[in-house]
């Protein structure tokens, strides 16, 4: 399970029961301005109970309700199954309106074996008083989590979360926390468990699933097509190890395919914000992601291919299943094309008219010739290189000059100086 993090909780309804998403942020707190569309989302601070946590109320009393809908942050702090941890939990939400308490224990038998040195039927005995004890302190909205479920026998998570619901935990999780499951496996332990779960129906579902086998948003996926109903994510997919299922990949996924393969399920999450989220995680914790991480990443909308560039300029949907709107990266209509050395003549040609040139193909051979040369020297053209191909171009100015640093003339860039092999 995930521990020292902020939880922002979006509720989201579905064609039939509701849907909760659940983000985990790698900061102790932070205020997002409407990021979700009217009421869908819950916002909560919190970070995991140490064993020193102290909050006061004044704190807690500053977070910010949302004034175009006077949503109510839910506060949630993760804890051990031990009372000190639930007492302090309590003591540090004690003052929200609508406190949540997550509470988490292992379940696979390596884990009961090394780590808490209990028999199967302690750690049901475990799970039972956590609850009991931390619906005596005042908490209503309970979630309990299986750690390991990934690696649990089936039958003995059916066994904990019937024991933890008529306790009176209103969400279970079931948490790939080492990331070893694989999708239909995965979706195959979700289905059998909520299928043989006495009174799993009075509580909601919940996936937790990490990224060690590269399959954290599939196995997430796999569990919603299961019939869960809340999904634990974090932004970027940053998290323990390998991180977790990331919110932007499942947020896409379910916009994208949800209505084929998952029974109509869909958000209401506003993925205008998806982007802008993104980057300040990135900003915040100095980790970035990688060029070509999907949905986020700096290369998702480009397209370099000359074959690709070509259908795209025709019909965007061609090599497009998403719309670089959807997450509000505005484009025009070429801008997602990279122009280098697999571009055609069509490409520069439409460029340069989104640019403002209109050229015949008389001049258009000519700058394209020259465009030709420069991609031999340089992987990607930018717009100022065209600007300045079409000065040359234009006003034949064939002499000696200079394009950002290297010399042209009239049969095009000069070759690199030769380099003596003599010593």
């Amino acid at each position: 399970m995930a521990s020292s993090l902020l939880t922002s909780s979006g509720m989201i309804p579905t064609t039939g029961s509701n849907m909760v998403f659940r983000s985990f942020l790698p900061f102790g707190s932070v205020r997002l301005t409407h990021p979700y569309n009217n009421s869908s989302l819950l916002i909560s601070c919190c970070s995991s109970v140490s064993k020193n946590a102290e909050t006061s109320g004044t704190d807690l009393k500053t977070i910010v309700v949302d004034e175009e809908t006077g949503y109510i942050p839910v506060i949630c702090v993760i804890a051990r199954s031990k009372e000190r941890d639930i007492k302090a939990a309590w003591e540090s939400v004690k003052y929200a309106k609508r406190p949540r308490i997550l509470v988490f224990t292992s379940t696979s038998d390596i884990h009961m074996k090394y780590k808490l040195k209990m028999t199967r039927e302690e750690v049901v005995e475990i799970t039972k008083s956590s609850i009991r004890f931390a619906k005596s302190l005042g908490f209503k909205d309970i979630e309990f989590g299986c750690e390991d479920s990934g690696r649990s026998d089936k039958d003995y998570i059916c066994k904990v979360f019937e024991e933890a619901i008529k306790a009176g935990a209103t969400t279970v999780a079931f948490a790939d926390t080492v990331g070893i499951n694989m999708p239909q496996e995965y979706g195959e332990l979700v289905r059998y468990v909520k299928a043989n779960t006495p009174g799993i129906d009075d509580a909601i579902f919940s996936v937790h699933c990490h990224n060690d086998l590269g399959v954290a948003t599939a196995n997430t996926i796999a569990g919603v097509c299961a019939g869960t109903r809340q999904v634990e994510v974090t932004i970027n997919g940053i998290g323990e190890r390998s991180g977790n299922a990331p919110l932007e990949e499942v947020v896409m996924a379910l916009k994208c395919r949800g209505a084929y393969l998952m029974g109509d399920v869909y958000t209401r999450i506003d993925r205008r914000q998806i982007m802008a989220t993104s980057k300040m995680v990135q900003e915040y914790t100095g980790l970035y992601v990688q060029p070509h991480k999907p949905i986020v990443g700096a290369n998702c909308f480009f397209h370099e291919s000359g074959i690709h560039q070509d259908w795209i300029l025709k019909n965007r949907s061609t090599y497009e299943i998403l719309s670089p709107e959807d997450v509000a990266v505005v484009k025009s209509q070429n801008s997602g094309i990279v122009l280098g050395k697999l571009s055609g003549s069509h490409v520069v040609k439409g460029r340069l008219k989104e640019l403002g040139y209109e050229i015949d193909d008389e001049k258009l051979n000519e700058v394209f010739s020259r465009f030709r040369d420069l991609t031999k020297q340089e992987k990607r053209i930018t717009d100022d290189d065209l600007k300045a191909l079409v000065t040359l171009c234009g006003d034949e100015i064939f002499s000696s000059e200079k394009l950002n640093g290297k010399e042209i003339n009239s049969k095009g860039y000069a070759p690199d100086p030769q380099i003596s092999s003599a010593v």
